[in-house]
């Protein structure tokens, strides 16, 4: 039969930085990984051509483009209902970006779309800690701040398939609101993403000009939100008031997203989750503290269970199927 013949899918995530490819079995099994940088290429008929040539030989490892089915794509702003990329802050491709009909004349196999972190939750709710879980709030903390939100075990889209940009609740209205990739002021991304992190360094670093700090070792336009981690372990204060205040500020939000779906967890995923308790116990402590009564004690805060971009790509790859 020709849906057994068709024994794999391809699952790619998109991120602001990188885009990860896998290619994946019925049994949700990543059986080969490649990957390119997501903006070496200002055309986008460019990335495409590269990713089919770093696909190429992945393909050929699992027997060729006739035993795959299809592809599924994670990307920002990636609207399940059209194919399309839209309006997407963080990419280097501005306004209306055709990736699922490129993908599909490129390749030859069709080409679904989705959210990257929509496709993390579908990845995180089938095969890592929210497996079993019908409602929950997936937030990815990457270059940006994304979310996918599961209610009743679907995926939120909402009428338009841009339900769910909690990464752009304002959470400063103050006049010095950072400004986002969004045009608009003082977005919980631009406080609790990597970039942001780092952000939020180079102003401490400013603010406590007296602090010792092994983050003085690094260029101050170079700091990463690993260097925050590395100095953290080692106590440095400066490190360790930086994920205070990241985690007080998502500790609110969840409080306040908590509100509209009264989620069994929230997962967290990305770069910053290996900050572990220096992060998560500013959460929790935050959000037990704001959180509606009626909701105290309910959700679950975790940490993703899937590794790298497993979760992500393993979510994508789900789509390839339908």
């Amino acid at each position: 039969m020709e849906q057994e013949e068709k024994s794999y899918v391809i699952g790619l995530d998109m991120g602001g930085t990188n885009s990860v490819f896998g290619i994946v079995d019925q049994r949700g099994t990543i059986k080969a990984q490649t990957a390119i940088k997501t903006t070496g290429y200002p055309d986008f008929a460019d990335y495409v051509k590269a990713s089919v040539e770093a696909l190429q030989p992945i393909i050929e490892a699992v027997g060729g483009i006739a035993n795959i089915k299809g592809m599924g794509i994670g990307a920002p702003n990636g609207n399940f209902y059209t194919g399309n990329i839209e309006h997407a802050a963080n990419l280097i491709w501005k306004g209306i970006v055709p990736i699922g009909k490129m993908f599909e004349d490129a390749l030859g196999i069709p080409v679904r779309v989705t959210n990257d972190a929509n496709a993390a939750a579908l990845g995180e709710m089938t095969y890592g800690v929210a497996r079993g879980m019908k409602n929950f709030i997936m937030i990815t903390l990457g270059t940006g701040v994304g979310s996918g939100i599961v209610v009743d075990g679907n995926v939120v889209y909402g009428s338009d398939g841009f339900a769910g940009e909690l990464g752009h609740a304002t959470v400063d209205r103050s006049p010095e609101a950072r400004h986002c990739g969004c045009e608009r002021h003082g977005c919980l991304e631009t406080y609790c993403s990597a970039t942001g992190v780092a952000r939020t360094a180079r102003e401490l670093l400013v603010k406590y000009a007296d602090e010792p700090s092994l983050l003085r070792n690094t260029n101050p336009d170079e700091i990463t939100s690993y260097d925050v981690f590395l100095a953290a372990e080692k106590g440095d204060k400066i490190a360790l008031e930086i994920f205070e205040f990241t985690g007080r500020m998502l500790g609110e939000a969840c409080a306040n997203f908590a509100l509209f779906s009264s989620p069994e967890a929230f997962v967290f995923f990305g770069g910053l989750t290996k900050a572990g308790e220096y992060i998560m116990k500013p959460i929790r402590e935050t959000y037990d503290k704001n959180i509606l009564n009626i909701y105290k004690g309910k959700a679950k805060l975790l940490c993703s269970s899937l590794n790298g971009s497993e979760a992500a790509v393993l979510g994508a790859s789900a789509l390839g199927w339908s």
